[in-house]
């Protein structure tokens, strides 16, 4: 995921979504997104249904505690992640604008990801 010698800015996507959503959104529409998510994939996109999540706490490095189950909660259900490269948040949002998530009467967060020291 690099351009040349050049690392390009990378964004985490969140994409929720729901099997009614997608089922209403024509077949035509769904078959694009899907085509979009083949060209993120093949421009060395990571991407990934969601599993189930499972919560991490470790109050004071003194005693691990694990949880089932999301600890972020929405409306529309986690459908997947993805990291992808883009020169910017406005490249970012249009790269992911028509994937199914975002067409299918879901929605996609955008969060730019920035490199901890």
């Amino acid at each position: 995921m690099s351009n040349g010698d050049q690392t390009m800015p990378r964004f985490v996507t969140i994409g929720y979504g729901d099997q009614t959503g997608y089922d209403r959104t024509p077949q035509a529409v769904r078959d694009a997104a899907h085509a979009q998510d083949a060209k993120l994939r093949s421009e060395g996109t990571l991407m990934g249904i969601a599993g189930r999540p499972v919560q991490v706490r470790n109050p004071e490095a003194a005693h691990l505690e694990t949880r089932d189950g999301p600890f972020m909660s929405s409306a529309l259900p986690i459908a997947g992640f993805a990291v992808i490269e883009a020169a910017s948040l406005a490249e970012a949002v249009e790269k992911v604008s028509h994937v199914p998530c975002a067409v299918a009467h879901g929605v996609v967060e955008v969060w730019p990801l920035e490199e901890s020291k």
